[in-house]
């Protein structure tokens, strides 16, 4: 209390997106509106986050500025798209989902056999071409299994089957591959960066087959057949390509969206947090330095969330920091000690607010305003 009036809450609202629905941009403002309604009085501070996933671009234009150039590209399966490139200074953030990711394919189109990532290769390209030393390329959200070969033949490298033809798209044509010609036709000293939310192979059972191809149409033995041709791939580029690293299917990070991890650490390039960048780059530090409370979510808070995603990095640096932090979820299916561990002090759900998954799924703006305002009921000195 100061002057026999109670000091305002500073509370900082940074969730990622709501998968399907809501962008971080529209979550964090449906978050803050609720709150506003109940205790306009209080200090909000508004950052919405990504980790390299869908919404990349987005949240760090809304932090940095920068000019945002429109590119026309391709999708997973070859389709027209356009894709957007973040020019700020002389750095590029690309978001691979604008070409390869998976809310470009309907549920019977997902097939990772046969998508391509060979649409990322046209905004890398742009990159360069508008001037950028250094392109950050966030990693997520991917319906392709390919290890960022179609990236590469986009860039200038080519791979050829036995008879000297020049392979289909997509992962599992990889496995007939026996030469790789051409060269990458980037500039002289032009970085390239991943910006991933997992440290996952590209091969094995934690690899980007076993883990992830499931959840983009890969059957069981599909699943055989795209790991068994990634391998094959990266002993190929550990031989054909100047500079790629020795032991490529084991690193760090090379399963990150299908594989295109191991593309870019393949070119000389390195993975990197995402969340830790946005953070970064948004100030989110910065902002949470005198906070009395943060609030983050996404669409579904369950056990991949605590694995390097955004709740983890920003409940995390709130736990370090001993500022309570409340997850605002459209599902929650964590439990409260792994939640406690990593930092969250509370979790809620669209779903059991709003009664019914179809609800959540229909109107989790007014959901995230309603659970906002009971938050601020419950934490505020002003609540209303």
């Amino acid at each position: 209390m100061i002057n026999g009036e109670w000091a305002a809450v500073r509370v900082v609202v940074c969730p990622d997106k709501f998968a399907g629905t809501l962008t971080a941009v529209e979550a964090a403002g449906a978050i803050a509106d609720g709150w506003c309604a109940v205790a306009p009085g209080d200090e909000l501070v508004v950052r919405p986050v990504a980790d390299g996933g869908p919404g990349f671009v987005e949240v760090l234009h809304a932090s940095l500025g920068g000019e945002l150039v429109d590119v026309p590209t391709t999708d997973p399966l070859g389709r027209p798209v356009t894709g957007r490139v973040l020019i700020v200074g002389d750095t590029a953030y690309v978001e691979s989902a604008h070409a390869c990711g998976l809310h470009h394919l309907a549920a019977h189109e997902r097939d990772p056999k046969i998508t391509t990532t060979a649409g990322l290769g046209a905004l890398v390209n742009a990159a360069a071409g508008a001037g950028a030393r250094r392109a950050v390329i966030g990693l997520g959200g991917s319906g392709t299994n390919d290890a960022g070969a179609g990236m590469l033949s986009s860039l200038g490298l080519i791979a050829y089957d036995a008879s000297n033809v020049v392979l289909l798209p997509g992962g599992a044509a990889l496995r007939a591959c026996v030469d790789i010609a051409g060269a990458v036709r980037l500039p002289a000293g032009f970085e390239l960066v991943g910006a991933s939310d997992v440290d996952n192979p590209l091969t094995g059972p934690d690899g980007a087959s076993a883990v992830f191809g499931p959840q983009k149409g890969a059957a069981p033995a599909d699943v055989a057949v795209l790991d068994a041709a990634l391998s094959h791939w990266a002993a190929l580029l550990e031989q054909g390509l100047p500079g790629c690293p020795k032991g490529l299917a084991e690193m760090p990070g090379g399963g990150a969206a299908g594989g295109l991890g191991a593309a870019i650490l393949a070119l000389g390039g390195r993975i990197i947090s995402g969340i830790d960048l946005v953070r970064d780059q948004t100030g989110l530090d910065a902002a949470l330095s005198g906070a009395d409370l943060v609030i983050t979510g996404e669409g579904s808070f369950d056990h991949q969330s605590l694995r390097g995603k955004v709740i983890a990095g920003v409940a995390g640096a709130a736990r370090d920091l001993g500022i309570p932090c409340v997850v605002l979820a459209g599902r929650v299916t964590t439990g409260r000690r792994e939640q406690g561990t990593a930092g969250v002090t509370e979790a809620y759900s669209l779903v059991d607010h709003l009664g019914s998954i179809d609800l959540a799924m229909a109107e989790p703006a007014r959901g995230l305003r309603e659970l906002a305002s009971r938050l601020a009921r419950q934490y505020s000195r002003d609540a209303k």
